[in-house]
């Protein structure tokens, strides 16, 4: 059974996606772009910030489904300026510095909102053995 998690996000029943979807032990978060709480982009041409932000939403949906950062096995970083994936990557550290799952930067055209400069994609894997740490 699929149990599905949203941000509600008004793209959603537009796209007909989810933000989350967890089946069985595993746990795919979509790509999740730097929405501020109130609409728009957070932290405009802060692609830092923006990563912060892109992983807060990401990890409340991980939460949602019933997952942990430490459950996290990969990520993908989507920037529209691969120059800038240092600032990205210092926030990523920040999260997954001790938890290291396979992670792949890569560049991509732009998103939905121009200001969003960059999205972020999580997979978990609940095992009883992640659940206990």
């Amino acid at each position: 059974m699929k149990r599905r998690v949203s941000s509600g996000s008004p793209l959603e029943p537009v796209i007909g996606f989810s933000r989350a979807v967890r089946s069985g032990p595993f746990v795919a978060v979509a790509g999740t772009a730097p929405i501020a709480p109130g609409g728009g982009a957070a932290a405009p041409g802060d692609v830092g910030g923006q990563t912060r932000r892109c992983l807060e939403i990401a990890l409340a949906a991980l939460a949602d489904a019933g997952a942990r950062a430490e459950h996290v096995v990969r990520t993908r970083v989507m920037l529209t300026d691969i120059a800038r994936w240092r600032e990205a990557a210092e926030a990523h550290g920040a999260v997954f510095g001790a938890i290291r799952p396979a992670c792949t930067f890569m560049q991509v055209a732009g998103f939905i909102d121009p200001a969003w400069l960059v999205e972020i994609e999580l997979d978990a894997v609940v095992t009883e053995e992640a659940q206990s740490t």
